[in-house]
């Protein structure tokens, strides 16, 4: 399942902040700012990608904790990125140490956990929810 996946491992993401990842395109406020849910996103993508090599065929991760801290606002048409470091591996648990920053400094930090799934028996348990109760 896993391939020389260690402590250490780190990860990058760029975007352009623009009305697609504003707070007010995420239903999470009204401001026209990168919106926390984004933001969450781009932390989850940067960390779920930097372990990708590293895993299986037939592995993925998802996501299962964040603990996030949104700092400053950033503004539309600013570049923002997030760097990942993974510090932990408990198994088929990974837990990371995540940073966001826009041009001018840091906007927000997180302790996100991913586990490690084989994707078809993920999905096989992930459809038969519910199931059962509509017998």
């Amino acid at each position: 399942m896993i391939h020389m996946l260690k402590v250490g491992i780190k990860g990058r993401i760029e975007l352009v902040v623009d009305e697609s990842v504003s707070a007010k395109k995420a239903a999470s406020g009204e401001m026209d700012v990168f919106g926390t849910p984004y933001v969450i996103a781009l932390m989850e993508q940067t960390a779920d990608k930097s372990v990708r090599p590293y895993l299986e065929e037939g592995c993925a991760t998802v996501g299962i904790a964040v603990n996030m801290h949104h700092t400053a606002a950033t503004p539309m048409g600013m570049k923002a990125y997030a760097e990942s470091e993974l510090i932990e591996v408990d198994g088929r648990r990974l837990v990371f140490n995540i940073s966001v920053y826009d041009e001018v400094g840091q906007v927000a930090d997180c302790v996100h956990e991913r586990f490690i799934i084989y994707k078809d028996k993920f999905m096989e348990k992930t459809n038969s929810r519910g199931k059962e109760q509509q017998k």
